[in-house]
This record gives C-alpha cells, sequence and structure tokens, in this order.
C-alpha cells in the first residue's frame, strides 16, 4: 500500500538527471555526431562506459560496424549543438559543419573527438545487448582527451564544475548548480 500523498505510475525512464553527451563516430574523413543522455560508467577497473542508442538511428549503424566511439561532454556553450545533434539525422545533415564544430583527430580510435568538448572519453565496443527499443553499446575506455585549460596546475585535477556541464532531465537541458559537498564529506571528522 503506498502512501496518500503518493501516485503509482506504470514503469518508466525516471532515473533523472543524466549527462547530456555528443557522441562521435565513424572515421576522421566520414563522422557523425548523435546526442545522448542514456550513458554512464559500467567498471573502474577495467574502465568501462555504454551508451544506448534505437536501431533506428543513422549512428546506430556505424557504431555497430566501426565498434568504437568517443563521448565528448557537453557544457553551456555545447547546449544547442547537443540539441540539435539530437534532433538531426546525420543522414540528411553534416553535423560537424552546421554546428560549426571542431574535429580533434582521435589517438586510439578512428573517429574524430569535438574540440570544444573539455572532455573526450575514446571507446571500443565490447558486447552489444539487445533490450528492447534500445541496444546497449558496452564498451571499454582506452582513453581521456582533456583540455588542458580545465586542469588545475597545483593539484592536476580536472575542474569539471569550471567545464560548466549541463545534464539532461525529463526533455530538458540544465547547467550544474552549487557544490554541496565532496565525497566522504557526511563522515568527515570535524576539526
Amino acid at each position: 500500500m503506498i502512501a496518500t500523498d503518493r501516485e503509482y505510475w506504470k514503469p518508466g525512464t525516471m532515473i533523472y538527471p543524466l549527462p547530456a553527451v555528443i557522441v562521435s563516430c565513424g572515421t576522421f574523413e566520414e563522422s557523425n555526431l548523435v546526442t545522448v543522455a542514456w550513458t554512464g560508467t559500467i567498471c573502474t577497473d577495467p574502465a568501462m562506459c555504454y551508451i544506448s542508442l534505437r536501431p533506428s538511428r543513422y549512428s546506430h549503424e556505424i557504431i555497430r560496424r566501426n565498434m568504437e566511439f568517443t563521448i565528448n561532454l557537453t557544457t553551456e556553450r555545447l547546449a544547442k549543438a547537443a540539441d540539435w545533434c539530437g534532433v538531426k539525422s546525420g543522414r540528411d545533415f553534416d553535423k560537424w559543419k552546421e554546428m560549426n564544430l571542431t574535429k580533434g583527430k582521435g589517438v586510439n580510435v578512428q573517429c574524430p573527438y569535438i574540440v570544444e568538448s573539455p572532455l573526450n572519453i575514446e571507446c571500443r565496443v565490447r558486447q552489444i545487448t539487445s533490450l528492447g527499443s534500445h541496444d546497449m553499446f558496452i564498451a571499454d575506455v582506452l582513453g581521456v582527451i582533456a583540455d588542458k585549460s580545465f586542469i588545475d596546475k597545483e593539484s592536476g585535477a580536472f575542474d569539471l564544475q569550471r567545464a560548466a556541464l549541463i545534464s539532461y532531465s525529463h526533455g530538458h537541458y540544465y547547467g550544474q548548480g552549487a557544490e554541496i559537498g565532496r565525497f566522504g564529506w557526511s563522515v568527515r571528522k570535524k576539526s
């Protein structure tokens, strides 16, 4: 029995917010971009992540054929490109040209990365799992390309907050809010 101040809904995908990333795929010469919100970390060691795409998406066949892709984190400055690359098809448009994005040559993969993105994660597909409306591309992380302007010179840490990343929540894009705490802050001894 649920509480009277609650409402029960049918099963749905309500785990929000999610990162809104632009995935690049293909080869440097013939590549495409697709916006993905169904993405995340699977494992730390070995480093693995996933993206989920509908089989009808143009990029689906490109990734299936080449078995690699690059996840490009998006920022407030890239929000329009993230939305546009999610609603337009690479069958009809050169998304790089239309959104004025710069291709960077991949280090471990044939597909380019987005130079304007602060962080690019090169991935090789390990497994494709058909799950219904989407196929999940489970991938090994081969390397990460980080924009040096976001790396703290003293600590060597990447400043994700300063990168102004965006997230996706139930049809809307949002900037990140202020920091609430750091990992372990709830149990740290007070000085």
